[in-house]
């Protein structure tokens, strides 16, 4: 996941869903109780979880997911296409306020009146600040996952769909 510091952007964090690790996995072994998975989860903190961008669980990979190929399946070499275009937009939009990454601009640029949303795009954001699911913070990164997801989409502003797709990956539903 990435925590979105401007001078290293690749800092991750990976959790087991319980204790034993089995809580998601197809065979059930998991011995832990609910009970027990949400101290365990309890014990990542809210200010440490607030500063992370993208929250998502990944299910185990399977043999057959390993050689399954098949139509619509993307390739590396595709997806790395895409990210390094998708870098381009971006360094071509900030680059000349000294900013290459999305991640790098900082939440009041992003509310600025040159790059503040439509109030009808950004309503799902105001609306989960107003209700307390997300801090002033989680709003500037959501912000920026949505402005990431545009440059990945060729478009040139988040609209309400970039962000519902980005509260999505960033409340790790």
């Amino acid at each position: 996941m990435n925590t979105g510091h401007a001078g290293n952007p690749s800092h991750k964090l990976a959790a087991n869903p319980c204790p034993c690790g089995q809580a998601e996995s197809l065979d059930g072994a998991c011995t832990c109780t609910p009970m027990m998975r949400r101290r365990y989860l309890g014990r990542l903190s809210g200010p440490l979880l607030d500063r992370v961008d993208l929250r998502l669980t990944v299910r185990r990979v399977g043999a057959a997911q390993m050689t399954a190929g098949g139509e619509g399946a993307v390739t590396t070499t595709a997806a790395r296409a895409r990210v390094c275009s998708a870098r381009a937009r971006a360094r071509e939009r900030w680059g000349s306020a000294g900013w290459s990454l999305n991640s790098a601009v900082p939440g009041t640029v992003l509310r600025s009146p040159t790059w503040r949303l439509a109030p009808r795009d950004r309503a799902a954001l105001d609306r989960a600040l107003e209700r307390g699911a997300l801090t002033m913070r989680g709003y500037d990164r959501v912000l920026r996952i949505a402005w990431s997801i545009v440059d990945l989409d060729g478009a040139d502003r988040p609209s309400a769909d970039h962000i519902g797709r980005a509260l999505y990956l960033r409340q790790g539903l």
